[in-house]
């Protein structure tokens, strides 16, 4: 049993040094938790404990389990990259890897976590323009004619880490794999700054032909609802974290110009994001892809999204984005 978070309930956050690693870190120890980070270096003065690790073995690392109350694994190697065959073979051998590496410090800690929450990624589902995926009806993509290799290559990494996460026997600990959409947060570096920048300099408007859903979710609707999974006992397995409305790139970019306050916002064309993805080494496929992804089994839970529609969400998200 999973204790109130203000009963200085442990948290371990393995892979936890990136964006989405300090928004639970942050939020864990605003609520009074033992917060550590695992990550591969020592953490520059955080108020939150670090613990090193290689991310391939064993080691005194492990011993943080034993005790702890729950583990989120954020761990793999980033994918804002080029799909290179040494990058696919690194993005997609990372994160099997740590969660194997954390399965057997789990099974091996004498009082282990009641909760286990995995890293996993709402691309895992088809291209979908003409319905939304929850997930009990959503169809896992990997087969759709004509889609990039790149996309295929992303929904094989989403598959096999969910593959690995599942074949863990841990009959003492709770498994969620966290199906999450692209959390919104005004942080620098984050997918959001990114978005907004393209506002910014005069390009907010549709990518390529618009059409494609933007399934997304607000950060302290991400926090809330991992509290919410961290008090729901009888949930396990896969969770989808994403607003209950996705909407059309167009339609989403619209919303962010008028947050910011933005009349005209040119389109870019896919040419024009392909050519700016090889000189930014990275991929497409993040703005391109149609992801229409709901929260079904949060819903029928009975979770109550803060900010379950973009435009209010923007104008939040924006006006702290000010501020920082």
């Amino acid at each position: 049993m999973i204790p109130a978070i203000s009963d200085r309930m442990k948290v371990i956050l393995p892979g936890g040094t990136g964006q989405i690693g300090g928004l639970l870190a942050r939020h864990f120890l605003a609520r009074g938790a033992d917060v550590v980070v695992i990550g591969r270096h020592p953490a520059q003065a955080t108020p939150w404990r670090t613990v090193t690790w290689d991310a391939a073995t064993l080691g005194p690392w492990a011993s943080e389990f034993d005790g702890a109350n729950l583990v989120i694994n954020l761990a793999g190697r980033s994918v804002d990259c080029r799909y290179t065959a040494e990058n696919r073979r690194e993005i997609k051998e990372s994160r099997i890897r740590t969660t194997q590496l954390i399965g057997e410090a789990i099974q091996r800690a004498a009082r282990p976590p009641a909760l286990w929450m995995n890293s996993s990624t709402a691309t895992i589902y088809r291209h979908s323009l003409d319905r939304e995926m929850d997930e009990r009806t959503g169809e896992l993509g990997g087969n759709e004619p004509g889609a990039p290799d790149t996309w295929n290559f992303s929904i094989d990494v989403a598959k096999s880490w969910e593959e690995a996460f599942a074949s863990v026997p841990t009959p003492s600990t709770r498994k969620i794999a966290l199906r999450s959409a692209m959390v919104m947060s005004p942080d620098r570096g984050g997918v959001f700054d990114m978005l907004l920048r393209l506002v910014r300099f005069g390009l907010g408007g549709a990518s390529g032909s618009g059409r494609q859903f933007v399934s997304w979710i607000h950060d302290e609707d991400f926090t809330r609802a991992i509290d919410f999974l961290i008090a729901h006992h009888e949930i396990d397995g896969i969770v989808n974290l994403a607003s209950p409305n996705p909407l059309p790139n167009r339609d989403f970019m619209t919303e962010l110009r008028d947050a910011w306050g933005a009349r005209i916002g040119l389109p870019v064309s896919e040419w024009m994001l392909e050519a700016g993805a090889v000189f930014l080494r990275t991929e497409t496929e993040l703005i391109l892809k149609s992801r229409r992804v709901v929260p079904g089994r949060l819903l029928e839970a009975g979770f109550g999204f803060a900010f379950p529609d973009w435009p209010f969400a923007a104008d939040d998200l924006v006006a702290r984005w000010r501020k920082l």
